[in-house]
């Protein structure tokens, strides 16, 4: 059970995917335009939760709102993940084809699917040895991802999660959001044109996404065990980690 605080602000970015494809739109200059927006430190992160998927163990991996494919390219670029299945997943078919170019010249087992981490009814419950989102959870309504995570994985499944966070100092962390509130909406307008929107929603998500700490507390209310979490950047984003519970035995 989500308490109130929590579930006021279910989808942080207030963003409907349903109503407004921009991250269709801007899917060919989406990974330039994140250079430009975190001087290139979002690669630290992606390469630092690829590591941390990849060294999960995990035969069938289910990563949502995989975007352009960039964390799944660095997944299976791996050693360790020879051999493995992954499942690439987003709402932006736009998004899932430059995703597609991308993974071709990989070696490995990768299939692409339109879904909607919201609801995946396609996935069976408790097929998925991990599910892994990165950056997504700030624009959806987070709680019913993670329900749905939580219900495709098997019993002792691994959750992986790469999200906006809190710098802990908060002085600095208002100079941060400050910084992004002007600088973002600017380059996002200049870089795309006059087509910003997409920077609105995600300025918003990361204003409104919890704490680390808020985070943590809510994938232990959804039935998460073992949840543990790593800020990177000071608290720019955090990785986020966690297992579903093994069956309880028959008594």
């Amino acid at each position: 059970m989500i308490d109130g605080k929590t579930s006021s602000h279910q989808n942080a970015a207030e963003f409907a995917w349903q109503r407004d494809d921009v991250f269709g739109r801007i899917a060919a200059r989406y990974d330039k335009l994140s250079d430009i927006f975190s001087f290139g430190i979002h690669r630290v992160w992606k390469r630092r939760v690829a590591t941390r998927i990849a060294g999960e163990k995990w035969n069938t991996l289910l990563d949502g709102a995989s975007g352009t494919g960039d964390i799944i390219v660095r997944v299976m670029a791996s050693a360790s993940t020879q051999g493995r299945t992954v499942i690439a997943s987003d709402v932006s078919a736009k998004m899932l084809a430059i995703a597609e170019q991308r993974l071709r010249s990989l070696n490995g087992s990768v299939s692409l699917r339109l879904l909607d981490a919201e609801s995946m009814p396609s996935i069976q419950a408790d097929t998925v040895d991990a599910y892994s989102i990165s950056l997504g959870l700030k624009i959806c309504n987070r709680h019913l991802a993670v329900q749905e995570a939580l219900r495709v994985l098997k019993p002792g499944g691994r959750l992986i999660v790469l999200e906006a966070s809190n710098i802990r100092w908060r002085p600095l962390h208002r100079i941060y959001l400050a910084y992004m509130s002007f600088c973002m909406p600017v380059l996002g307008w200049i870089a795309t044109g006059g087509d910003a929107s997409a920077y609105k929603y995600l300025l918003q998500g990361v204003r409104d996404f919890p704490t680390a700490e808020e985070f943590a507390q809510e994938l232990e209310h959804h039935g998460f065990e073992d949840v543990e979490f790593e800020r990177l950047s000071l608290g720019i984003v955090a990785i986020h980690t966690a297992r579903k519970p093994f069956s309880k035995p028959n008594t």
